[in-house]
């Protein structure tokens, strides 16, 4: 099943339009991002995107799936990446929403490979596929979290953001482990902050628990990782 090209054109012309391109260059430099873009603020990409998604969102799975696929991979501006993130997440595509997406999903984060979009793709899509199909995708983020690709296992470890309560202690413990100093990326920035987000988020709900597990494996942790993960934390 082809993309919805119409669709598609239809959103890039709108982000074309309503650019500031002096915006634009400050968040190119911002982001690092060898795509330009267009200049658009978050809420102004909303009010864009929102409407014209209401009106048009693909109707079945397959032409859903190639649509974000055409928004992603043929994008010429960053903004055209996060439109596509708001059809992956359009509540239109909620039935679709279950293990047989992970693979669009890595997809997306191996090509984007950067903080703004692995991360939603994290919190916001695989997450919520974690939360519903635990049995099937827990394993799966285990595999996840020792991948050869830096940002497939940054999305294994904050993978349960949203959880709280009901957050996989053993998982989330198990991608601490696999991704400490001395592991093949545990030197990395965006690893070494990823373990401590996913702690400190944690610690809202079970502040003890973090605090144990930061004490099993002091050694191994790097600064900032401990820094995050008791941020808001005083020890007794």
């Amino acid at each position: 099943m082809p993309a919805d090209r119409a669709l598609v054109a239809r959103l890039r012309a709108a982000l074309a339009q309503a650019g500031d391109p002096e915006r634009a260059a400050g968040q190119q430099v911002y982001m690092k991002s060898t795509l330009p873009f267009h200049g658009l603020t978050a809420p102004e990409l909303r009010r864009m995107v929102d409407p014209i998604l209401r009106e048009g969102a693909p109707s079945d799975r397959e032409t859903w799936e190639a649509t974000v696929r055409e928004l992603w991979d043929g994008a010429t501006h960053r903004e055209q990446w996060y439109a596509a993130l708001a059809l992956a997440r359009h509540r239109s595509a909620r039935a679709w929403q279950e293990p047989g997406t992970l693979p669009l999903y890595r997809h997306l984060v191996v090509t984007g490979a950067w903080w703004d979009v692995v991360d939603e793709i994290a919190s916001r899509l695989v997450g919520p596929i974690l939360t519903a199909y635990p049995d099937v995708v827990t394993p799966l983020m285990s595999d996840w979290a020792v991948d050869d690709d830096l940002w497939v296992r940054r999305v294994a470890i904050l993978s349960q953001l949203r959880r709280r309560g009901g957050t996989d202690t053993d998982l989330l413990e198990e991608c601490v482990v696999a991704n400490l100093e001395g592991s093949r990326f545990g030197h990395e920035f965006f690893i070494r902050k990823a373990l401590g987000w996913a702690l400190r988020e944690y610690a809202r709900t079970d502040p003890a628990w973090v605090l144990a597990l930061v004490d099993r494996q002091e050694a191994a942790l790097s600064g900032l990782t401990r820094r995050e993960a008791t941020k808001h934390l005083h020890r007794t």
